[in-house]
């Protein structure tokens, strides 16, 4: 098959552009030199580039440095690289320029031309770098797009998530508040806890990490747009920067400010690599979640078998009736890559030289990942494992009436060395320990019951010594 090409010209001379694309050379330029692993840059940084360069326009326009009917024409080209309408004509890979100063490109370069296919006339028409481009640098244009694109995808998707995981971890805690069952440390038999404790934990971890998330964006808004080439604002209105975040702003419903420092923002990616380290908490807390209630569900006959999470699929090619823990699983996986994604971020991070970070392109890449990934499991987590498991109570009851753990309660009335005998001996009987206790410790049948309902024992305090409350 033939392509039909055109001719385009840059700086560095004439080069074949495919007829149908609307970037120009430096994009086609890009797409030559970085053949390297077919992954473009996520849909949310483009849609910030295009909410990006409609907000300079206007900023330009009310500065009195571009004509109203040039803005108005980026403006609307602009909202359709937004709006993913043109993503087909965004062909360049992750790992590029540096600098992402071939993305940057890519949008003016798309811009432009739809502008110039509507031209009526020369004076309607606009060049990428003078009109499109007008008063930003790659160098300030790439660091706002992730601060925007990470921004609007933590408001807009990963926090929502976040806040049903937590309404319905909260809702199931409730629920299961008084189902009382065996804890662990070291994976070994503890003193009993309630299901409503357990998720009660869960719950407060994920509401922890909401908060984190929302301490790193406050520093996530602050955008280094007018700072330029260096930070020192060359090319650009001193207020440049003030009026693209108000525009920004009022174009998302998102709040974004002017860094009062654009050097921080131009030269390092502390910001990036802040959320993306409570990205990552946030993905040990999930692991913990997801690692739980695989172990719980675990069996169900050979396993602790304490719950039943739905069954989703099939879980073997071989073995019929076979149901694994799908949803864990898949949250375990994506943890695993977010974890990744935050040791690439971090390194990153750290190749800020001088007046520029030259790993921006990755940065925005798993940071967007780790956003929409986390977003996603999220809600699977919560409404394809959580919201539906139930309770094994007859099992549950039957390890908990077994555990002989459970003499720690006697240790304010009969000392730590007689309950470790008396927990030593119906582990080698395997009989209940309420039976075993009554033959070591001289206390009536009664009392022990009491001592020892794990009902009351899930509830924490001193049980049973002199002036001690409990009785």
């Amino acid at each position: 098959m033939t392509t039909n090409y055109r001719i385009e010209r840059d700086s560095m001379g004439e080069l074949k552009v495919p007829a149908e694309a609307l970037y120009a050379a430096q994009t086609q330029r890009a797409v030559d030199n970085f053949p390297i692993s077919g992954n473009r840059m996520p849909r949310e940084f483009i849609r910030a580039l295009g909410l990006i360069k409609a907000a300079c326009a206007q900023a330009n326009v009310d500065l009195g440095h571009l004509p109203k009917n040039l803005a108005k024409a980026i403006q609307k080209a602009a909202a359709q690289v937004a709006s993913g309408e043109v993503d087909a004509h965004f062909p360049i890979d992750v790992y590029q320029t540096g600098s992402g100063t071939s993305s940057n490109m890519n949008a003016n370069e798309v811009i432009a031309t739809l502008v110039n296919r509507e031209a009526k006339s020369d004076k309607d028409r606009i060049n990428a770098n003078d009109h499109v481009n007008m008063g930003q640098s790659s160098n300030d244009v790439i660091p706002t797009a992730i601060q925007v694109s990470a921004n609007l995808g933590v408001h807009e998707k990963l926090l929502p998530a976040l806040r049903h995981l937590h309404a319905t971890l909260t809702a199931r805690s409730k629920e299961l508040a008084k189902v009382v069952k065996t804890g662990r440390t070291h994976l070994m038999d503890a003193m009993p806890v309630t299901f409503g404790q357990e998720l009660g934990g869960w719950a407060a971890q994920i509401a922890s990490g909401i908060a984190r998330i929302e301490d790193a964006s406050a520093r996530l808004r602050r955008l280094p747009q007018g700072g330029t080439a260096v930070g020192t604002g060359i090319n650009a209105d001193p207020k440049f920067g003030k009026l693209v975040a108000a525009e920004l702003t009022k174009a998302t419903g998102t709040r974004f400010e002017s860094a009062s420092n654009l050097f921080e923002g131009i030269s390092s990616q502390d910001a990036a690599v802040e959320l993306s380290g409570q990205l990552n908490t946030l993905a040990c807390s999930l692991m913990k979640i997801a690692n739980d209630l695989r172990w719980m569900n675990s069996g169900p006959l050979a396993g602790i078998g304490e719950i039943e999470l739905p069954a989703l699929q099939p879980g073997s090619s071989i073995m019929p009736g076979k149901v694994n823990p799908v949803i864990p699983e898949a949250t375990a996986m994506v943890c695993a890559q977010v974890m990744g994604n935050h040791v690439a971020i971090t390194v990153g991070g750290q190749a800020g030289n001088f007046q520029l970070n030259v790993m921006l392109p990755m940065i925005a890449h798993n940071l967007l990942e780790s956003i929409g990934l986390l977003a996603n499991v999220s809600r699977l987590l919560a409404d394809k494992a959580i919201a539906g498991f139930s309770v094994r109570t007859d099992h549950i009851a039957q390890a908990l009436n077994r555990n002989p753990i459970l003499v720690t309660a006697l240790n304010p009335v009969i000392g730590y060395a007689k309950g470790a005998a008396t927990a030593k001996q119906a582990y080698k009987e395997g009989r209940p320990i309420l039976d075993v206790a009554r033959e070591t410790t001289g206390l009536s049948e009664k009392a022990l019951k009491k001592l020892l309902d794990p009902a009351i024992l899930a509830k924490g305090g001193i049980h049973g010594a002199p002036g001690g409350g409990g009785g």
